[in-house]
């Protein structure tokens, strides 16, 4: 319990001036720090042509398209590429185009789902440029777009009230909050945890690994590079991709257990920071509370379930050290699982394959609400979506019509909102059925229940950009990289791009004068109801496939 408390009270401490730190950096006003970074983002902005003005929601949302395309396109070409390019000491070959688009993909949608084994698969120069790289750009892409939606909704007042449109609305300018964040937020931090890390023991070198002689009298290559670095910036920025293929069960990136302490603290410390931001950029910190305090509720009730599911639902208890390091043991590897899935992170210090099939429901829970901390700027998006839906049904029940921040909320919001809300079903249990219906493209590792629980959550991680994995699948196929590149596709941009077209569309409108009927949303009984339908939707989309994966699976295991 001391590691549980010690986890959320530390990273409470420290995102919350963080986040009033990054509030500041995004309002673009003069800094005491302009001094020293002004010589770096000058000439970037000079370089790319960029102005100090904002940019309506066509303009904004073709920055963030063209970004994204040109990454993809210089992602998939050093990885096909990466046996003729230099920092390649372990001579690695180059990769399939089908394993090349699902990595670019995964690692550009801030999922990090892999398919490959890392140390084997992958160059120094490819672990450095396109997976460290946007390792520190996708979650930056994310955080961009929440922060174009908050100024959308709230900071509009110096529109003329008869002219708004669309096109009217300032949402900021893309590119230069991609690099004041990078430069003033991201890099100082990275660099800083991992000079922590490699204090630990995690590898930060350019020499290829060594070979050495095992007590079998085998030799055994033993792969290195610039761990540390990596391992920083995928815990703090959401990502959860790791340099070897175990992940942080990996000896080298995950020592000891002060590094497994403070991994978790950087799992949570970002995607809360962003939350705190909320009171000081826009203004309201009532709002703030009511989402962190409905975060925090979901988060205590599915970290406690985790614990007691991992720790007494299997018997005998033996059974709870299979597929987890002895250097952690089950409760930490419990922790560690809550929090990699309530957070878009999908890390591991253990394998999920092996886990409680109970606990294996909760963190497939976790990913389909993909909002009860959610990755930097997507879990706040995805929260919003919740919340606008949660207005709808209370204007329903109450015979009003549903109003958000002054806005009222009509048939263009709705369209959009139910496109959403219906894509997640519709990807993810599309999927499963045609794998599940056709057994020859999942390569199992087991039969039954617990076959429709890896298919399934393979589909639910890559919907949720989580990119944690129950293993026990042959997926480096043609299949599963194009089937899986599909889902990590529509779980991102739905996520970004509709939230910021509802936020625009209700900017565009007059403000309604607040009335004794006007709904509350920042009180704790809206806040109770807005979970109930969160669980409630998660629940009734997805109890089939739940019932018949991790639940069945767990009852035939106590028979």
């Amino acid at each position: 319990m001391w590691e549980v408390l010690s986890v959320f009270v530390i990273s409470l401490l420290l995102a919350y001036p963080l986040g009033g730190y990054l509030a500041t950096i995004l309002q673009d006003r003069p800094m005491k720090s302009d001094s020293v970074f002004k010589w770096i983002e000058k000439p970037i902005y000079a370089l790319m042509g960029v102005k100090n003005n904002g940019m309506n929601w066509r303009q904004y949302l073709s920055a963030f398209l063209l970004s994204n395309v040109c990454l993809l396109i210089f992602s998939i070409i050093i990885l096909m590429t990466q046996a003729w390019l230099p920092l390649n000491p372990d001579h690695v070959p180059n990769m399939s185009w089908d394993l090349a688009l699902h990595t670019s993909i995964s690692f550009l949608t801030n999922t990090d789902q892999q398919h490959y084994s890392g140390q084997a698969q992958l160059s120094y120069f490819s672990q450095m440029t396109m997976i460290t790289g946007l390792q520190f750009l996708s979650p930056l892409i994310g955080l961009t777009l929440v922060v174009a939606v908050l100024r959308a909704l709230f900071l509009q007042s110096n529109h003329n009230k008869n002219e708004k449109t669309w096109d009217s609305i300032n949402l900021g300018n893309y590119w230069r909050d991609i690099v004041r964040v990078l430069f003033r937020f991201l890099l100082p931090i990275t660099f800083a945890f991992s000079l922590l890390l490699n204090s630990q023991g995690v590898p930060s070198t350019l020499s290829a690994g060594p070979t050495v002689q095992t007590i079998e009298n085998n030799s055994q290559h033993i792969p290195l590079g610039p761990v540390a670095a990596m391992v920083a910036i995928k815990q703090l920025g959401s990502n959860g991709g790791g340099w070897y293929g175990p992940n942080s069960a990996a000896p080298l990136e995950n020592p000891t257990p002060f590094s497994n302490w403070l991994e978790m603290v950087a799992i949570l410390l970002i995607p809360l920071a962003v939350i705190f931001m909320v009171a000081r950029f826009v203004q309201r910190k009532k709002l703030m509370w009511m989402i962190f305090g409905s975060m925090l509720f979901m988060s205590i009730i599915s970290t406690s379930l985790s614990l007691w599911t991992e720790q007494y639902s299997l018997q005998p208890n033996d059974a709870l050290l299979e597929g987890k390091e002895v250097r952690f043991g089950a409760e930490s590897s419990a922790l560690w699982s809550a929090l990699t899935t309530q957070v878009n992170n999908g890390s591991v210090n253990m394998m999920h394959d092996s886990q409680s099939p109970l606990t294996g429901l909760i963190e497939m829970c976790n990913m389909l609400i993909n909002a009860i901390w959610g990755g930097i700027g997507c879990g706040l998006l995805q929260f919003l979506i919740y919340l606008f839906l949660a207005v709808f049904i209370a204007g329903l029940m109450t015979g009003r019509t549903p109003e958000i921040f002054g806005y009222k909320i009509e048939t263009t919001e709705i369209k959009l909102l139910s496109v959403v809300i219906l894509l997640q079903p519709i990807v993810i249990l599309m999927l499963t059925a045609i794998a599940l219906a056709n057994p020859a493209l999942t390569g199992n590792s087991n039969p039954a229940f617990h076959a429709i629980s890896q298919v399934f959550y393979e589909y639910t991680s890559a919907y949720a950009n989580n990119g944690s994995g129950f293993a026990g699948l042959g997926n480096n196929t043609v299949w599963w990289n194009v089937s899986a590149s599909i889902a990590l596709l529509a779980g991102r941009y739905s996520t970004l791009i509709v939230p910021l077209l509802i936020a625009v569309s209700l900017a565009s409108k007059q403000k309604v004068a607040q009335s004794k009927g006007t709904l509350n949303i920042e009180s704790v009984t809206f806040a109770l109801m807005l979970i109930g339908i969160v669980l409630i939707l998660t629940l009734l989309q997805f109890m089939p496939v739940l019932v018949l994966g991790p639940i069945a699976d767990f009852l035939s295991i106590q028979v």
